[in-house]
């Protein structure tokens, strides 16, 4: 089987080298075009961690056949930062493995898992790992299938959540403080709860 697998993080390579020994590979960071799809003629499209969109009429190339892995327990956290905003919402915990549509992480679902934390022993950046660690496992251990197509897909349910990157990039400084990554959750909502008591503080006073 042809396998195009679309990335633009590190956190990916690990499962594009364990797909890459069991079937023919094609790797991808940059923009991939309707024209790249039918030149490439891939028997299946895995998107993790890519920053790219994926337009219309690229996914109507290869109906069906594409396929995302996204660190949320869906329709919770679609979208950007989806570890750091399921802490910050106390929303369901976990990754999902999903067929890809027009919208943003709103595909059919195929697979999932829930995640559990002790946050107190976390930290951001261990919490995201462990993440990673569990979308891997779910891929792997369902592999035959996926590539077969014998999973049913079944509609997402749910109003759920959503985040854009804009959302993050304006509290990160405030939120990471000194420790970066390693900020432990506990403390990272602490911030947030300050943070979102003195905007309301000031909302009323105005």
């Amino acid at each position: 089987m042809k396998v195009l697998f679309l990335t633009s993080g590190e956190q990916a390579r690990r499962l594009a080298g364990w797909i890459g020994e069991r079937e023919t590979l094609i790797l991808r960071e940059t923009p991939v075009s309707a024209q790249d799809i039918a030149t490439l003629a891939p028997d299946l499209i895995v998107s993790h961690s890519y920053r790219h969109i994926l337009r219309r009429d690229v996914l109507a190339a290869a109906p069906d056949r594409f396929i995302n892995l996204h660190i949320s327990l869906l329709p919770y956290n679609r979208g950007a930062d989806p570890n750091l905003w399921s802490f910050l919402d106390a929303t369901p915990k976990g990754v999902s493995i999903h067929l890809i549509d027009e919208g943003i992480d709103t595909g059919p679902l195929l697979l999932q898992r829930e995640v559990s934390f002790v946050e107190g022993s976390e930290t951001l950046g261990s919490s995201y790992a462990k993440l990673q660690q569990a979308i891997n496992d779910l891929f792997v251990e369902n592999w035959s299938s996926l590539r077969d197509g014998r999973i049913a897909p079944r509609v997402q349910s749910g109003a759920g959540t959503f985040h854009r990157g804009s959302e993050f990039a304006v509290l990160k400084d405030a939120l990471l403080g000194n420790e970066g990554w390693d900020v432990p959750i506990t403390v990272l909502r602490q911030r947030y709860r300050a943070m979102s008591a003195d905007a309301a503080g000031a909302g009323g006073s105005a």
